[in-house]
């Protein structure tokens, strides 16, 4: 994606181009050049003029497979505040994957204590998922399409090239749409979190491309006024577009609300709130982002669920019948 700095000039292009790319999505032919085998026939999607180009052409944000790792005690350059996305699965040591490499990656296919998941996130919409890859149509492996609905990144498998909503993990266009990903408990947690509790855990090391690891290229975001390539609705109850919210299911609670609580119990899980975890959507440089703090999400049973924490703007248009848990 742009590097968005949000100076009125740049903001004016923008919104140029992603009108420009609306009006040429209105009718899928447009793309058939570039994803010959995609079904564009089967789709989910209403209304074509959704799905805007972000940019980058397919596979011009580089997806990662089968990263190398190496242990937490020999990992150097992380800021302790930096984010990282943890899983944590049965047979494995706990895994970190820095966002300062989703950022410019996106998403990573691994493959962790026998399970294939594909890690993800969404720097538009903040939503960092993991996804097991195993489906009644086989093990997929995911890519970047260049591709925005809703301002929400569109993954495609390179199986059948179907593309799928990150946000809500299905197929919407192509062989497998209405398919559905089985989201794997996951949190985003500070690298100093992650690396205090699992000291024999792996972190992922840096990949070998070209990119500035580090630094934020969304500079401001969780700022502005307005999400980037998006004309959909605000959401309502006067929240503003870019308030994190923890998505449960259908559920969203407004993270000023967990931490000015310090933590809520309700709805049958307990998020648990925590501080010194930075914003990978502020400055310059991810280490340096202000404080925003991170989530868990458990159930009564104190099993971790899965969750999301995303902008406000993508629940709404996700989820537009969803519940907002706004206490009192």
């Amino acid at each position: 994606m742009p590097r968005l700095t949000l100076p009125r000039l740049t903001l004016l292009i923008a919104a140029a181009l992603a009108l420009i790319a609306q009006m040429a999505a209105a009718d899928p032919s447009f793309w058939k050049h570039e994803w010959p085998r995609t079904d564009f026939t089967t789709t989910s999607v209403d209304t074509w003029s959704e799905i805007i180009s972000g940019g980058p052409p397919k596979d011009g944000i580089p997806a990662l497979s089968a990263p190398a790792f190496v242990p937490v005690a020999e990992k150097t350059g992380l800021g302790a505040r930096e984010p990282v996305i943890t899983v944590d699965i049965d047979g494995a040591a706990p895994r970190a994957y820095p966002i300062r490499y989703l950022t410019w990656h996106e998403i990573v296919n691994d493959t962790v204590g026998g399970v294939p998941v594909a890690v993800t996130f969404c720097p538009l919409c903040n939503s960092a998922m993991v996804f097991d890859r195993r489906t009644r149509h086989g093990v997929l492996d995911f890519g970047v399409s260049g591709k925005l609905r809703h301002s929400d990144m569109i993954m495609y498998d390179r199986q059948t090239e179907s593309w799928w909503q990150q946000a809500v993990g299905e197929a919407i266009v192509g062989d497998l749409t209405g398919t559905a990903l089985t989201q794997r408990p996951a949190w985003m947690e500070s690298w100093e979190a992650f690396r205090n509790r699992h000291p024999n855990g792996r972190v992922m090391a840096e990949p070998d491309y070209a990119r500035d690891y580090g630094r934020n290229p969304y500079r401001g975001y969780d700022s502005a006024a307005r999400p980037f390539l998006y004309s959909g609705e605000a959401p309502p109850h006067g929240i503003v577009p870019l308030e994190r919210v923890v998505r449960v299911g259908d559920r969203a609670w407004p993270l000023t609300r967990v931490r000015r609580e310090g933590g809520v119990s309700e709805a049958g899980v307990t998020i648990a709130w925590a501080a010194g975890h930075a914003s990978a959507l502020d400055t310059d440089r991810i280490a340096e982002g202000r404080e925003v703090g991170a989530v868990r999400v458990r159930d009564a049973q104190g099993r971790d669920v899965p969750h999301d924490v995303l902008f406000a703007f993508a629940f709404h248009a996700f989820w537009p019948d969803g519940q907002w848990m706004l206490g009192e």
